[in-house]
């Protein structure tokens, strides 16, 4: 694990920070996930994860999400699971993205709180959330 670092409330700080960053920056978002699972005592390993995530970041700054104009105010909403794919827990993983006009204006994936008994299943908890987000 490594020694604590010097300035937990520096670390703390840095985290919240990146959390705002994955608003517009989804492909940081399970990095910045992984640094913040150490908030409560950071140690000098996971300061330099998010130091890389940084560096990673200062590299892409021209990445990111960007809003169009759009004549459309159809809102869209696609939605997809996997059945049973954490081969530890046997859970689905659920997936869902919201377009306005062409413009991405949410998201979610994340493991699905049950066991599905089926890939049916385990849709209908997708669509449920997806719809429940709408």
């Amino acid at each position: 694990m490594g020694s604590p670092v010097a300035d937990a409330t520096a670390y703390r700080s840095l985290a919240g920070a990146l959390q705002y960053l994955t608003f517009t920056r989804p492909d940081i978002t399970y990095a910045v996930q992984q640094v913040c699972l150490h908030m409560h005592d950071p140690r000098e390993s996971h300061l330099a994860a998010m130091k890389r995530l940084l560096r990673y970041v200062r590299g892409t700054v021209d990445h990111g999400l960007v809003f169009h104009q759009s004549t459309s105010a159809e809102l869209v909403v696609y939605t997809d699971a996997d059945w049973a794919g954490c081969p530890d827990t046997r859970r689905s993983t659920s997936g869902y993205a919201i377009f306005l006009g062409g413009n991405l204006v949410s998201w979610s994936s994340k493991w699905q709180p049950v066991v599905s008994r089926s890939s049916a299943e385990a849709e209908y908890w997708t669509v449920a959330n997806g719809v429940a987000e709408y």
